[in-house]
């Protein structure tokens, strides 16, 4: 190609990268409801937190038993309703606010246990699979923490629906 080709196209393709340039170097759009570098820290700070705090099938059904205990479900109130496991309230994950975390749990030092569609399989109906970055129970997790709620314990084991020991219940007619 000779050099008056050459300028041609990159004469041609100046607008192209201004306009890229431009377009990258817009201003930050501000918004003082929405903190991402916030949500980041608080993931951080939920995740060490979260480490000692996983349980086994056993000790999530032994610690549900007990009272003053409330076994979360973040799920959608459609997947709760076809199964859930016995006696969890629902406070599907969009749901969840400042408000209504109040009325459902009013005390932060309450024990929650939460689980999610990641700990079943052979269950897609109800419990259809997330993509394991994108699990409802660390969304959850890293949720209360953020609202206050460190006494929060998480359903651990990917769990066979059929050998499962934990009790279902489904309010489907």
């Amino acid at each position: 190609m000779n050099r008056l080709a050459l300028a041609v196209i990159a004469g041609a393709m100046l607008p192209v990268l201004a306009a890229t340039t431009v377009h990258t170097q817009q201003p930050r759009i501000a918004n003082p409801a929405i903190d991402m570098e916030g949500f980041l820290r608080a993931s951080r700070e939920a995740a060490e937190h979260r480490a000692s705090r996983r349980l086994t099938e056993a000790e999530f059904v032994a610690m549900a038993g007990e009272a003053g205990t409330i076994v979360l479900d973040a799920r959608s109130k459609e997947m709760y309703d076809q199964l859930h496991i016995k006696g969890a309230l629902n406070l599907s994950f969009p749901d969840i606010t400042i408000e209504s975390l109040r009325r459902v749990m009013p005390d932060k030092t309450t024990r929650v246990l939460i689980y999610c569609n990641n700990n079943f399989r052979d269950a897609e109906g109800p419990f259809p699979s997330k993509l394991p970055v994108a699990s409802l129970n660390l969304s959850t997790y890293i949720s209360l923490y953020s609202y206050g709620y460190r006494n929060v314990f998480e359903l651990g084991p990917l769990l066979d629906m059929q050998s499962s020991i934990l009790p279902f219940v489904s309010n489907r007619k």
